[in-house]
C-alpha cells in the first residue's frame, strides 16, 4: 500500500469516526469496517471477497457460525475488469458496491432496485437514502430518511440532505413491538376468564378455586391436586399434605391424658378407701359388691380413655368403642340395681310384704348382667358385621390427612349409644321416684344428681360430635367418657369418702338408725 492509499484509508477511518461520534447523523447505529488487502490479483481479491461473505470461522457463504457481521456495502479500488468481477460475486447477495471508475452502467444494491451510473461511474440520476427494517415474519418496512442528488448541471457536484425525524421515526419502528394485548399475562395460581364483550385478549385473571392450581402463564383451567396433596399458599404448585390425628404429645392430648390419669388415681384411692373400711356402716348400707362393680367399671372407663389416644391401629379401632360401651353399661347397670335394691329394701320394710325374699345378691348381679348383656350382643353383632378399621380422612381438613378410625356401621356404633342412653334414662327414672324414701337409704338421691349429670353430658355430646372434624371428634368422646365418669365418680362416692374420713362419728350403725328414724 503505497502514501496515497494510505492517506485514502485514514480519510475513510475519520469519516467513519465523525459519523459515529455524531449522534445526529445515524441515531443508535454504529458503523464497522473491515479492510483487505486483495494484492491487485484476482486470488487475493476472490479470497478477501469469500470471507467478507462468510459468516463463520471458515470461507464458505451462506453458512452462519460463530462470528456475526453485517456487510452494508463494499467500497473497493481495483481496475475496471477486477470490478466486474466483485460486482458478479456481490449482486446476489445485493451487497452496494462502490468504485469511483465502475464502467458499467448499471448495478442492483440491498433495495434491489437498479443504480445507474454513467460512462465515467458517476451517478446517472438522484436517488434515495432508504432506512429498512425487517420483522421477525420477514415483512420489511421501508422508510425514506435522506437523498442525495445531483445539483444543477454539474457532474461532479452533489447534495447528501438526511431528514432528522425521519431517522428517529425509523429507530422507533426498529424497536421491540410492544405485544398484542390489553392486560399482563396471568401468573401461575391464577386462570384467564374471557369476556365475551372484549376482544379475546382483553381478559381477567382470577386466581383458581380452593383445593385447585395452575403451574403455567395464561392458564385456561385449573388443575385439582391428587387426594394426598394440597395446593400451596400461591396455588402454583402441590405439596404434601400433613399426618394428624390425636397425640400424647401435642397440648390437647397431654391435657386430656393427665385428666384421665388424674380421675383414674382418684378412682383407685377411692376404691382402696371402700375395701379399707368395707365393714363399717356407710359402705355396707349401700350395697357394698355394686359399688365395688361400679368403682371398678368407672376405673375401666377412665382407662379405655386411652385407646382413643394417639395414632389409630387395627386393635384400637376394633376395641375403642365396644369396650367403652360395654364398660359404661356396667357401670349404669351397676347404678340401676343400687336403685331397686334401695326401693326393693325401703318396701320389705313394711309389715307383710313379701318383697323381702327377692332382695339379696342374686337380684342385683342378675339386673347387671342382663343389662349388660344386651350391649355385649349389639357389639357382638357390630363387629361380627361391620367391625371398625383405620381409615384416613383426607378432604375435612385442608391441607391435613386425619388418620383415624371408621365406624365401619354409623347405625351400630349410634345403637350402642341409644341403648346406653336408655338405661341412664331409667335409672334416672327409678332414682328421681326413690329420691324421698328414709335417710338410710338416700343413696337414691346421689343417684339422681349423678345420672341427671351424666344425661347432660351425653345428650349435649351428640351435637357437639356431629359439628366438629378430625382428631377434634376424637378429643369431644375422650372429654365426654371422662366427665361423665368423673361426674359419677363424684356425686355417689365423694359424699361417702368424707364422712369415712372426716366425720366418722357419722359412720356407726346408731346414727343412721336414728336418722332413719327421724326422717320418718
Amino acid at each position: 500500500m503505497d502514501n496515497s492509499e494510505h492517506w485514502k484509508v485514514l480519510s475513510f477511518l475519520f469519516a467513519l469516526k465523525e459519523i459515529n461520534q455524531n449522534p445526529q447523523i445515524l441515531p443508535n447505529v454504529t458503523l464497522g469496517y473491515a479492510i483487505h488487502e486483495s494484492g491487485s490479483s484476482r486470488k487475493g481479491t476472490a479470497k478477501a471477497l469469500l470471507d467478507l461473505l462468510s459468516k463463520g470461522e471458515a470461507d464458505v457463504p451462506n453458512y452462519s457460525c460463530g462470528k456475526r457481521k453485517n456487510t452494508l456495502g463494499v467500497l473497493e479500488g481495483a481496475d475496471a475488469d477486477m470490478s466486474i468481477d466483485i460486482s458478479n460475486l456481490l449482486n446476489p447477495y445485493k451487497i452496494p458496491q462502490l468504485h469511483p471508475f465502475l464502467s458499467i452502467a448499471q448495478h442492483y444494491n440491498n433495495s434491489i432496485e437498479g443504480v445507474y451510473l454513467d460512462e465515467k461511474g458517476n451517478l446517472a440520476a438522484d436517488f434515495d437514502i432508504m432506512y429498512w427494517v425487517r420483522f421477525p415474519n420477514w415483512s420489511i418496512y421501508k422508510m425514506n430518511v435522506g437523498i442525495l442528488e445531483r445539483e444543477g448541471c454539474s457532474e461532479d457536484t452533489f447534495k447528501f440532505r438526511m431528514d432528522q425525524n425521519a431517522i428517529r421515526r425509523a429507530v422507533q419502528v426498529d424497536e421491540p413491538l410492544p405485544t398484542s394485548r390489553c392486560v399482563d399475562s396471568c401468573r401461575p395460581g391464577f386462570v384467564r376468564l374471557l369476556d365475551p364483550l372484549k376482544p379475546a385478549c382483553c381478559y381477567s385473571c382470577v386466581p383458581c378455586a380452593e383445593g385447585t392450581i395452575s403451574t403455567e402463564e395464561d392458564a385456561k383451567h385449573c388443575v385439582r391436586c391428587p387426594e394426598d396433596q394440597h395446593p400451596n399458599k400461591d396455588q402454583n404448585q402441590c405439596v404434601p399434605k400433613v399426618k394428624t390425628f390425636l397425640s400424647y404429645t401435642e397440648d390437647l392430648g397431654i391435657v386430656l391424658t393427665s385428666f384421665t390419669l388424674l380421675f383414674s388415681f382418684s378412682t383407685g384411692f377411692t376404691f382402696s378407701i371402700f375395701v379399707k373400711y368395707l365393714e363399717t356402716p356407710v359402705v355396707k348400707a349401700n350395697n357394698r359388691d355394686l359399688s365395688y362393680l361400679l368403682l371398678i367399671s368407672l376405673l375401666l372407663s377412665f382407662l379405655s380413655s386411652f385407646l382413643f389416644i394417639g395414632q389409630p391401629k387395627k386393635t384400637t379401632c376394633l376395641l375403642r368403642q365396644s369396650v367403652f360401651s360395654i364398660i359404661f353399661s356396667v357401670a349404669v347397670s351397676s347404678l340401676l340395681a343400687k336403685t331397686i335394691m334401695v326401693v326393693l329394701a325401703f318396701l320389705a320394710t313394711k309389715p307383710g310384704n313379701t318383697v323381702r325374699r327377692w332382695l339379696g345378691k342374686s337380684l342385683g348381679n342378675s339386673i347387671v348382667l342382663s343389662c349388660s348383656a344386651v350391649q355385649v350382643m349389639i357389639c357382638t353383632i357390630w363387629l361380627g358385621t361391620s367391625p371398625p378399621f383405620p381409615d384416613s380422612d383426607m378432604h375435612s381438613q385442608a391441607g391435613e390427612i386425619v388418620l383415624q378410625c371408621n365406624e365401619g356401621s354409623v347405625t351400630m356404633f349410634y345403637t350402642a349409644l341409644c341403648y346406653m342412653g336408655f338405661l341412664a334414662a331409667v335409672c334416672l327414672v327409678v332414682a328421681f321416684l326413690a329420691r324421698r324414701l328414709p335417710g338410710a337409704f338416700n343413696e337414691a338421691k346421689l343417684i339422681t344428681f349423678s345420672m341427671l349429670f351424666f344425661c347432660s353430658v351425653w345428650i349435649s355430646f351428640v351435637p357437639t360430635y356431629l359439628s366438629t372434624k378430625g382428631k377434634y371428634m376424637v378429643a369431644v368422646q375422650v372429654f365426654s367418657i371422662s366427665v361423665s365418669s368423673a361426674g359419677l365418680l363424684g356425686c355417689i362416692f365423694f359424699p361417702k369418702c368424707y364422712i369415712i374420713l372426716f366425720r366418722p362419728n357419722l359412720n356407726t350403725k346408731e346414727q343412721l338408725i336414728l336418722k332413719s328414724k327421724t326422717e320418718i
